[in-house]
């Protein structure tokens, strides 16, 4: 196979095998065509470049039954400048402090504890730990994002890539974890073995990880095809995880599902123990809807399909009635979700997005200029096409002066409907 290069210089490398078990009965799920980096938001200097684009197509590993993309796009070009601040969502943030408060309590970490995020993002979770007088690491590759945290929120954050090289030097220098969070990184890691390694090293004896993942199960049930990016690498079932956790020496001892991300798993690690009921009970629900097999996947292409030729039809005839939509979310699953549905500005006016960070750039592949969600107000566009849905109830509550005022917004995931 030939590494796919854009007119950038930017190469891709194809994956012709699994990422966790290296075996090579890789089954086709989808294929969402060639897309821009959904991340890559464009200032007005790089409208007139050619962008970098490459194949996006999901596969399902027979072996161990990770879903995964075949496509590596270097984390170098991902995240080494990143456009996504945690702390920019209330949802986000009410999420992890729930969960800080517990396991402080659960686990009786105290000022000799040491609680370590990998892709700790801009300090959104770490903080809470901090101001509980207990000690934090951060790990983030973004050096703009890094900054952030050490700048803003006074969280101690190394600016690297986590792998089991550093986390051996963490080991060597005592700094183990009783806590160590991994909340959305596993989907972005080309080498999930080198990683989940790491996590092991950096563990204390008696120590935990919590790893949060969006659930390919609740991908699947609610056509959530937009979560399908190339910073996602990977998409989980319990039973990919149990198989990686447990041939890198770690003990998968308990299972949450949260709603978070249009649902997730909420997995929790450790170098001893066993698992509790919950565990087993969803490996066989899993096994029940044979996670494993073909046969569960093959009808998600024709949902998606379903999915677009309904939205383009409600979006096209609002235009056709004179009437105008505008967009909420410059988010990555929003850039899927445009692209491969060729949607752009025949039918859109504008974006609004919350992060000041992604203001007065463009939407990848679709050029839409971002503005602050103020400009809702100021235009009234008559409808609103919400990309971010996973965060709809923030945002719907957010926007009440627009909705008063007749504004109705588009949520097209999990199923399509107008508020």
């Amino acid at each position: 196979m030939f590494d796919h290069a854009s007119q950038s210089g930017m190469i891709a490398k194809p994956q012709s095998v699994c990422r966790a078990c290296g075996n090579t009965d890789l089954h086709p799920i989808l294929s969402l065509g060639d897309t821009p980096l959904a991340n890559r938001l464009l200032s007005d200097e790089q409208l007139s470049e050619v962008e970098p684009t490459f194949p996006l197509d999901l596969v399902m590993c027979r072996n161990c039954s990770l879903v995964q993309i075949t496509e590596t796009v270097p984390a170098e070009a991902l995240f080494s400048d990143y456009a996504y601040f945690s702390s920019f969502s209330d949802t986000m943030l009410a999420h992890v402090e729930q969960l800080t408060k517990r396991l402080q309590a659960e686990h009786k970490l105290s000022g000799q504890s040491l609680a370590i995020e990998i892709a700790s993002n801009d300090g959104y979770l770490l903080q809470y730990y901090q101001r509980a007088g207990i000690p934090v690491l951060g790990i983030e590759p973004a050096a703009n994002v890094a900054k952030v945290a050490r700048e803003k929120r006074h969280v101690p954050t190394l600016t690297n890539f986590f792998s089991s090289e550093l986390a051996s030097r963490l080991a060597s220098r005592l700094q183990r974890a009783d806590v160590l969070h991994a909340n959305n990184v596993l989907a972005h890691v080309s080498e999930l073995n080198d990683v989940v390694a790491g996590i092991r090293i950096a563990l204390k004896d008696r120590g935990v990880a919590i790893v949060e993942v969006p659930y390919v199960k609740d991908l699947l049930d609610h056509v959530e095809f937009d979560t399908i990016y190339h910073e996602h690498l990977c998409y989980f079932s319990l039973t990919a995880l149990h198989r990686l956790f447990e041939q890198n020496g770690l003990t998968v001892i308990d299972v949450e599902r949260v709603p978070i991300h249009g649902g997730s798993l909420r997995v929790f690690a450790a170098r001893q123990g066993q698992g509790h009921v919950r565990v087993s009970q969803l490996l066989d629900e899993e096994q029940s809807w044979q996670v494993d097999q073909p046969a569960c996947y093959r009808d998600f292409g024709n949902r998606v399909d379903q999915l677009r030729k309904e939205l383009v039809t409600l979006l096209t005839q609002i235009k056709e009635d004179g009437q105008r939509i505008a967009v909420y979310g410059a988010s990555a699953k929003g850039s899927t979700l445009l692209n491969c549905f060729g949607i752009g500005a025949e039918l859109l006016d504008f974006v609004v997005d919350r992060s000041t960070v992604k203001q007065g750039h463009y939407t990848p592949g679709t050029h839409l200029k971002i503005f602050a969600p103020e400009k809702l107000l100021e235009e009234q566009p008559d409808y609103c096409l919400l990309l971010s849905w996973n965060f709809a109830e923030e945002i719907l509550s957010q926007q009440a002066a627009y909705r008063l005022a007749g504004g109705k917004f588009i949520i097209p995931i999990p199923e399509l409907k107008v508020a």
